[in-house]
């Protein structure tokens, strides 16, 4: 467990499919965009977690989830994904300590390249990463294709 977690009693613990609930009530109270009526749907969460169980973290305090990341692995890399703490738990160090958790995490796989992908405008998440060492790549542009607006 990080140092910062312990300083306002945060534990961190790998999230079970019974938390959805609570991921979803989070990453709505920290305004992180999700869509439950696809890719973040029950059914896809809990697919994704048996898949890697040990990718999706939560910081608790005491039962009250505050914090939320899910790793992704592509097998070259660790991808930092859904990366939310409650407005109210904000610069205490709880996202450095679930970042630094599934870095490590991501470690105990051999991977040692961690990727993150931040939209332009969020100058908060992007000073963030600058500030716990992560580089900006400016030269890369990212593309996807979607088969629909839930995906």
């Amino acid at each position: 467990m990080s140092a910062y977690s312990q300083i306002i009693n945060i534990q961190l613990r790998s999230l079970k499919p019974a938390h959805y609930k609570q991921i979803i009530a989070l990453w709505q109270r920290a305004e992180l965009p999700s869509r439950p009526s696809g890719r973040d749907s029950e059914d896809e969460i809990k697919n994704q977690m048996k898949r890697d169980p040990e990718l999706f973290i939560g910081a608790f305090e005491d039962e009250k989830l505050v914090g939320t990341i899910i790793g992704t692995d592509d097998g070259r890399k660790g991808w930092l994904n859904r990366i939310a703490v409650d407005p109210d738990y904000r610069r205490k160090g709880i996202g450095r300590a679930l970042v630094e958790e599934c870095e490590r995490r991501f470690r105990t796989r051999e991977r040692r390249i961690f990727g993150v992908q931040v939209e332009d405008w969020n100058e908060d998440s992007l000073k963030f990463f600058e500030d716990i060492s992560y580089v900006l790549h400016r030269e890369i542009l990212y593309l996807s294709k979607r088969e629909s607006e839930d995906v």
